[in-house]
């Protein structure tokens, strides 16, 4: 992941591909993958995501790469009550090289009710859809998809899920400037 470096042996087949390596008399395939994406943590609050983040910009200083509200992003069929239209659907906050820091609003009105233990997913960010793909799909054995994975308003190929253990999880593939 972001930083890793490395080589590192994968648990989930189709991670990010790679080699097959035969050890000894016994031919046991053992797959070592190498992922050159990101990975980020993504924040849920109860409504103070702009008050947390003024906060967080305070201590580690730098300038937010996003500041979308709920009302600056209509979705087709989804009717945001007046009350929630100021909230933050999407905010991010750089820290050190290479890391954001990103969050959301949770709105009980969409459904969204914020407990100990969904405020926090983790966020990673394929070099390619194919990968995303991979990898929403491994995450997702076993667990509970949120969102399929799909283009989105905002245009990336997104999706959420929570895996087999209990961890939340965004797939997120930014398309290049040039278009899909």
């Amino acid at each position: 992941m972001a930083g890793g470096g490395g080589e590192q042996p994968r648990s989930i087949r189709g991670w990010a591909g790679g080699p097959h390596r035969r050890r000894g008399a016994r031919a046991l395939s053992i797959e070592r993958r190498t992922s050159h994406g990101k990975l980020n943590t993504y924040l849920n609050f109860a409504g103070n995501t702009e008050e947390a983040f003024n906060f967080y910009k305070s201590v580690f200083g730098g300038d937010f790469t996003a500041l979308v509200r709920f009302k600056d992003m209509p979705m087709e069929g989804v009717t945001i009550p007046k009350e929630d239209e100021n909230k933050i659907m999407h905010i991010g906050l750089p820290i050190g090289e290479g890391n954001v820091l990103m969050a959301t609003d949770a709105i009980e009105s969409l459904g969204q009710k914020l407990v100990q233990g969904n405020n926090v997913s983790l966020s990673v960010h394929p070099e390619s859809k194919e990968e995303a793909d991979r990898i929403f799909k491994a995450l997702s054995t076993g667990g509970a998809i949120e969102m399929p994975i799909a283009d989105q308003p905002w245009g990336d190929y997104w999706g959420s899920l929570k895996d087999r253990f209990g961890v939340q999880w965004m797939v997120d593939y930014g398309y290049p400037s040039t278009g899909r």
